[in-house]
Order: C-alpha cells, then sequence, then structure tokens
C-alpha cells in the first residue's frame, strides 16, 4: 500500500500554529476569569466547581497540544497515529476525573449530614 503524504503548504501550516495559538489564548483568558469567579463564590459546591474547571482546562490544553500535532503530521498513518493517541489519553483522563468528581461530591454529601 503506497503511503500518501500530505502536501500541506507552510504557510498554511503557520496560519494554522498562529490561529490555534489566538484561541488558546483566548480561553486562557476565559479560565481565568472563571476561576476568580468561582472562587469570589462562597458554597460547598465550590471546590467541586474549581476542580471541573481545572479538568475543562487540561482538557483544552490537550486538544491544543493534539492540533499542533496534527498540523504537521506528514502523512495520513501519522495522523492517525496522533488521532488515536489523543482520543486513547482523553478516555483514559475522562475516568480519572469522573472518579475525582464523584469522590468529591461524595465527599461533600457526607459532610452536610
Amino acid at each position: 500500500m503506497a503511503e500518501s503524504k500530505l502536501e500541506v503548504p507552510a504557510e498554511l501550516r503557520e496560519l494554522a500554529e498562529k490561529t490555534i495559538d489566538q484561541a488558546e489564548r483566548a480561553f486562557e483568558l476565559f479560565f481565568d476569569a472563571a476561576s476568580k469567579s468561582i472562587s469570589s463564590i462562597p458554597g460547598a459546591g465550590t471546590e467541586v466547581s474549581k476542580q471541573a474547571l481545572s479538568f475543562t482546562e487540561q482538557n483544552m490544553k490537550s486538544a491544543f497540544d493534539h492540533a499542533r500535532k496534527l498540523i504537521y503530521a506528514t502523512d495520513l498513518q501519522e495522523a492517525m497515529r496522533i488521532q488515536s493517541e489523543f482520543l486513547r489519553t482523553q478516555f483514559t483522563n475522562a475516568g480519572e476525573h469522573m472518579r475525582e468528581i464523584t469522590g468529591k461530591v461524595m465527599s461533600a454529601g457526607k459532610g452536610k449530614s
């Protein structure tokens, strides 16, 4: 089977990289504002909300890193490998995040009783 090279002009890759950088900066501003907002509202769910926001931020950083890797994939096989690794990592992280959030929610619920 012949391997198909991805012929992407350098200018297009650079434009994609800049676009990803801009989107990442916008999300950083959003997460900073959201974190400050959550911290300013005391309550039983504050720690769970902070943790959920942290997990979301980690997921977005992973997505931006993933996009950067894909930009520079040289062939379809490499792109598929990058995608497969990303999905496997995200699936594993989602399970860990759910366990941690569930533990915090359970702990918060026990504190109310």
